[in-house]
């Protein structure tokens, strides 16, 4: 199962993220200054999350940096999937309103 989206943050606070938003996985983290990957591994399932940097968005004066992030799963089912996307979702958002 794969999914894409674009994210509001910089590769270094996407890295930051990784171990509160994916618990209990072991993380391999590639990066540099454009682009990464972290493989992060359950005991029943593995994750690929690849991104690269975006143009960042302009709005008006404001300056949003933006990450292409695309989502590879294996193994897992799909409820634990979405249980796994959910989480992550939810400890990468940040606040506001």
């Amino acid at each position: 199962m794969k999914l894409e989206r674009v994210m509001g943050c910089t590769a270094a606070e996407l890295v930051g993220w990784l171990p509160r938003a994916l618990p209990g996985a072991v993380l391999e983290l590639e990066s540099d200054a454009q682009a990464g990957r972290c493989r992060a591994s359950f005991e029943d399932g593995r994750l690929t999350i690849e991104w690269r940097v975006l143009e960042p968005r302009q709005i008006a004066m404001l300056r949003v940096p933006q990450l292409k992030v695309c989502f590879s799963y294996s193994g897992f089912e799909d409820a634990r999937r979405q249980v796994v996307q959910t989480y992550f979702d939810r400890a990468t958002q940040r606040g506001g309103g």
